[in-house]
């Protein structure tokens, strides 16, 4: 951390060190929050084209029906909705691998492979 008061004991190499270090965070935490919105906005594009093309199976359905006498349309709404819903849960914070999932997994992997050496 940067300290706004002039101290001897710190030389202004260990200050300029400690701004790249703060740089890197903040480099390090819009390239994190850049990756959440990307996935978000997938996420985004993925549900307008789930209910586009499963609107267009309705129709073609419910235009069909006297020839297929049967709903088939629930088939992939349901297969999709699955991928969909599955989809959501890994961009969303609360799905299963949580907001700090990877941090920990990354901190324990390098945590190990510093116990083996």
């Amino acid at each position: 951390m940067v300290v706004g008061l002039y101290n001897e004991s710190f030389s202004y190499e260990y200050f300029c060190q400690s701004r790249k270090g703060v740089k890197k965070i903040e480099d390090e935490r819009y390239l994190k929050a850049k990756k959440k919105v990307e996935n978000l906005k997938a996420f985004y594009i993925h549900l307008i084209v789930y209910v586009l093309v499963n609107t267009m199976f309705v129709v073609i359905n419910v235009l069909t029906y006297k020839y297929a006498e049967h709903w088939w349309f629930f088939y992939p709404l349901m297969g999709w909705g699955i991928g969909l819903i599955s989809h959501g849960l890994s961009v969303s914070s609360f799905g299963l691998f949580g907001a700090n999932w990877e941090e920990k997994k990354i901190q324990e992997y390098m945590d190990k492979d510093k116990r083996n050496l």
